[in-house]
């Protein structure tokens, strides 16, 4: 979603696709008539009628499903979750925030009405209504099976509290952020202090990440602004590759304005005020200007529950280029140094998710391609710093693993391993464990 000031995302807008069954008209406008008798008369009236009934839908409820036409050109689903007036429109000139029902909420977005289908609008159910029809025409395997999707990434939340996080959070509040050289469009909802209510756009400080409002106030900061990278320890440097570690109580301000920012693009994570209790590792790209952020993970300083990470991103313009991997790559190293296991924190995004069984899958099947003769579970653990449980369950989810004689045992066919390897993709970037300089936390104090 991400994108440079040079390359904007072109947003296709058409009217709805055309009735055929509408009369024919000549250059006036004017009915051609091709047939005898009354037909054209019949033909003007479904017109009329057809046209009566779409200006009788509007303005849409919050609530109703309609087709959409996306950036595809194509149409897709969507649900109306807000509306707002036009000023100086008609009664019924509205704009409508929609969740593509198809797609992750990230997608999420206001549209204009000439992007909607009108002819089919499904009038608003009550959601209970709704959910209880929804319920009776599903199986007990299929509501089971939405049950454990459904929520996407909130699986630490009740029901009550999953509905007042989505409502809270439903509208995007800021559309997009000026990053460094990158116009940014956001993927959700971030809890911005109230006086950035009325904001669209905000404009960051690649280095310090203050945010302001306009352009001006971002220029007249940077004249000022003496930091050229996160400010914290440099623990790693290979080629124009750096990562710091930022101490969230020595340096309070920035971590809370880098947990604003990376809430506009993760859903699923609690935005932690504290921010004392962490550290956060800043990867960054360098060059003659200074070291720009393009990702980061937390961890806490101490975790009962063996966590090496709490949360996990890389930015948009960023993606795809290896920089995910390399975080993950580079907590687990952390873990090593600290002579533990590590996991990640759940509940796991949907793209954290797919990152952690990639890496998870290139690690083990390396091993077990290389390895001679028998290794355990635990063997690998201790290797690889990767708990046993992410392991077993990456090993089962690729059917490399059998229960035999009251043991788990590894099939590992190299032909097998190979395909399975194929599929995960490329590796990223390596960490290269000689450049870094770091002591854990709990020697520090």
């Amino acid at each position: 979603m991400g994108s440079s000031a040079n390359t904007e995302t072109a947003m296709v807008i058409a009217s709805p696709a055309s009735n055929h069954n509408n009369p024919v008209t000549n250059g006036g406008g004017a009915i051609t008539n091709h047939t005898p008798g009354p037909i054209p008369d019949l033909v003007i009236s479904e017109s009329d009628s057809s046209k009566k009934r779409r200006t009788g839908v509007l303005p849409l409820e919050v609530g109703t499903r309609v087709m959409c036409q996306w950036r595809d050109g194509k149409y897709h689903p969507v649900k109306v979750i807000e509306r707002r007036k036009n000023y100086g429109g008609g009664n019924n000139d509205y704009e409508y925030y929609v969740h593509y029902t198809e797609f992750n909420r990230r997608l999420d977005e206001w549209i204009k009405l000439e992007q909607l289908d009108l002819d089919s609008v499904e009038c608003a159910l009550d959601e209970k209504v709704e959910d209880k029809v929804t319920s009776l025409k599903m199986t007990r395997h299929q509501k089971r099976k939405i049950d454990e999707t459904h929520v996407e990434g909130h699986e630490e939340l009740d029901a009550a509290s999953l509905r007042e996080h989505e409502e809270f959070t439903k509208v995007k509040n800021i559309a997009t952020i000026e990053l460094g050289k990158y116009e940014i469009e956001t993927w959700y909802f971030s809890p911005f202090p109230p006086e950035y209510n009325d904001c669209v756009k905000l404009f960051f400080c690649e280095f310090c990440l203050s945010f302001m409002k306009r352009k001006e106030q971002l220029q007249r900061h940077m004249r000022k602004c003496d930091l050229k990278h996160p400010p914290g320890d440099e623990i790693y440097r290979s080629s124009t590759l750096s990562m710091f570690e930022v101490d969230g109580k020595k340096n309070k301000v920035y971590a809370q304005n880098l947990c604003y920012l990376a809430k506009l693009f993760l859903d699923h994570k609690t935005l932690y005020y504290d921010v004392d209790l962490f550290l956060f590792y800043i990867l960054c790209e360098c060059d003659d200007r200074g070291c720009h952020m393009v990702g980061y993970f937390s961890k806490e300083k101490h975790s009962e529950e063996a966590y090496n990470l709490a949360c996990i991103l890389t930015l948009p313009p960023y993606q795809r280029k290896g920089y995910g991997k390399f975080l993950i790559a580079f907590s687990y190293e952390l873990s090593k140094k600290e002579g533990k296991v590590g996991t990640p924190e759940r509940p796991l995004s949907d793209l954290g998710l797919v990152s952690y069984r990639g890496y998870w899958t290139r690690i083990l099947l390396d091993i077990l391609k290389k390895h001679k003769g028998n290794i355990s579970i635990k063997e690998l653990s201790d290797m690889t710093a990767i708990k046993a449980e992410d392991i077993l369950s990456t090993l089962q989810s690729l059917e490399l693993i059998q229960y035999r004689k009251g043991q788990h045992v590894i099939c590992a066919d190299p032909k097998v391993l190979d395909r399975h390897l194929k599929a995960a993709g490329r590796g990223g970037l390596d960490v290269d464990v000689s450049k870094m300089i770091w002591t854990p936390y709990k020697e520090q104090s």
